[in-house]
């Protein structure tokens, strides 16, 4: 925990302020107030929790390496007991689906601390049992880097937030490093995973997975990890067959029920 919190202090001492002022998060409970966002997701996790995913691909989820494992025993969860729920709002998802596969970069330990080293590497990618081929559900680009000319935007469920996402369309980038984003978006238990989106010219691309919040200075602040460099690794892996996790059982249909909310399983610094 100590080499994040240097990392965070050594960004701050080159970025000063943050470059723009955050909106607050508004709940997208409505069709129109999530067009365009539908390929954001809740992945319940094993029974025991939730994360945020996001489709970039009709059968890729992206979403934070931590999600995969269990808190408690830390080990890595079988891919078949995560379910990808698309759209989720009100208790019902677009779409569902299982999911077959799964992998983290191979620099991602999971010791159930964050660090500089792991939050750079703290995103996995999640192949389903079957893609969504949905009019309604677009999968995402996704983008190396922040162009200076972008401001960025997160969608995310949260354990206050776990049956509708909820936007952020404007949060203050402070800086980066290392591979990791310091940013004010507002997040909390369950954004694990969410997408942060470098919007340009009013096309939101994913530059980054949030990973963590934390303390600075008595101010809440997210971290990010950056796609660039461990998206292509997981790519390659998938591509393949070394370092995937595969599921061990066939793909199967659960309906959440509207009234349905679950403790979530995500990971966060807390200082």
């Amino acid at each position: 925990m100590r080499h994040i919190f240097g990392a965070i202090g050594l960004i701050l001492g080159f970025a000063g302020a943050a470059q723009a002022q955050e909106t607050r998060l508004a709940a997208l409970m409505t069709g129109d107030d999530a067009r365009g966002w539908e390929a954001v997701g809740r992945l319940e996790i094993a029974g025991k929790g939730f994360c945020t995913g996001a489709l970039i691909a009709p059968d890729l989820v992206l979403t934070a390496a931590h999600c995969l494992f269990d808190r408690d025993g830390g080990t890595q969860i079988d891919p078949s007991r995560i379910e990808f729920q698309a759209g989720l709002r009100n208790g019902r998802a677009l779409a569902y689906r299982d999911v077959r596969r799964a992998v983290v970069p191979a620099a991602y330990v999971f010791d159930g601390q964050v660090s500089d080293q792991t939050a750079r590497a703290d995103v996995a990618l999640l192949e389903l049992a079957q893609p969504i081929r949905s009019a309604r559900i677009i999968p995402f680009d996704t983008v190396a880097q922040v162009s200076p000319r972008a401001h960025v935007a997160v969608v995310s469920y949260a354990l206050d937030r776990a049956d509708a996402p909820s936007l952020q369309d404007l949060c203050g980038m402070l800086g980066q490093s290392g591979g990791v984003l310091v940013l004010t978006c507002d997040v909390d238990f369950g954004s694990s995973g969410a997408p942060v989106f470098a919007v340009e010219d009013g096309v939101a691309r994913i530059v980054s997975v949030i990973s963590a919040k934390a303390e600075l200075d008595g101010e809440q602040v997210a971290l990010g990890t950056l796609l660039d460099g461990p998206l292509a690794e997981l790519q390659r892996a998938l591509a393949g067959t070394g370092g995937v996790l595969h599921s061990a059982a066939p793909p199967r249909v659960r309906v959440i029920g509207s009234g349905e909310r679950a403790e979530t399983g995500a990971k966060f610094v807390r200082p």
